[in-house]
């Protein structure tokens, strides 16, 4: 798939994802949003400082953990989606620190901005804007978080080429993404659906790493936390469906695709 192809799709799908329609793909639609969110990571008291509106049940691990976030931190999301991890990572920073979401998709920066708004949460910010191409300053950023994001990049050495142009010196990556363990077959890695949901853009474990690297990050780690799907069996979900469909069931998929953890500074 082309690029503009792949990011005019994926740009559509969240879109109506944002507006409460079908198409989660990779994570949890609806209620069940926040049990899945506490089976990836995330703690009561975590999910307790989230408005619930920003829950879409997107993620594939908790990157604020990894990052160990400090007071007084300046933050980037990429491909921040209704705010999720964005206002949790506000809560963690304090008010002297500041967080920045960047997402491609209107709709998603719209829901975002307005949870800020009603929850009166002044130390974030939406921009709208690719992550290859990122609307930040150079040496901005203390740390770089994403949470199952930049496997939907068809470019992705773009995409770490501008984490290291806008971290800070010493600045720090942690992030949440999915991997493979080994190469999907032909008609996953060609469909749409799959790519769309976090599977058909991924890269195996051991090319992710090389990729950031490339980027001139340092003392980079990619630790594979589980074998995972991301998605749940009982899906209704079309693009889920659409994927499991493809691949025959879920424990098949689960030998193909993990969830990894991602660090490495500048």
């Amino acid at each position: 798939m082309e690029d503009a192809t792949t990011g005019k799709i994926v740009r559509e799908a969240y879109g109506k994802i944002a507006e409460g329609g079908q198409g989660c793909g990779c994570g949890t639609c609806g209620p069940d949003a926040k049990e899945f969110a506490k089976s990836i990571g995330y703690s009561e008291g975590e999910l307790a400082v989230i408005p619930d509106e920003a829950n879409l049940g997107l993620s594939c691990g908790n990157p604020t953990a990894l990052a160990s976030l400090k007071e007084g931190e300046v933050v980037l999301d990429l491909g921040s989606g209704a705010g999720f991890d964005c206002f949790l990572a506000a809560a963690k920073v304090g008010p002297m620190g500041q967080v920045i979401g960047v997402d491609m998709t209107p709709q998603m920066i719209d829901k975002a901005r307005n949870s800020a708004k009603m929850n009166c949460i002044e130390n974030v910010e939406f921009r709208l804007g690719e992550i290859e191409h990122l609307p930040v300053g150079n040496n901005s950023v203390d740390v770089v978080i994403s949470n199952c994001v930049i496997n939907l990049s068809a470019d992705k050495p773009r995409v770490f080429g501008e984490v290291y142009r806008v971290l800070k010196p010493g600045g720090r990556i942690a992030i949440s993404d999915i991997a493979l363990l080994k190469e999907l077959p032909g008609q996953i890695r060609e469909s749409i659906e799959a790519y769309v949901g976090c599977v058909g853009g991924a890269m195996l474990v051991d090319d992710y790493k090389k990729i950031v690297e490339a980027a001139l990050l340092k003392n980079v780690r990619v630790t594979v936390k589980e074998s995972s799907a991301c998605i749940n069996l009982n899906t209704e979900d079309p693009i889920a469906r659409a994927i499991l469909d493809g691949v025959g069931d879920i424990d098949a998929l689960k030998g193909y695709v993990a969830s990894v953890y991602v660090e490495g500074y500048k």
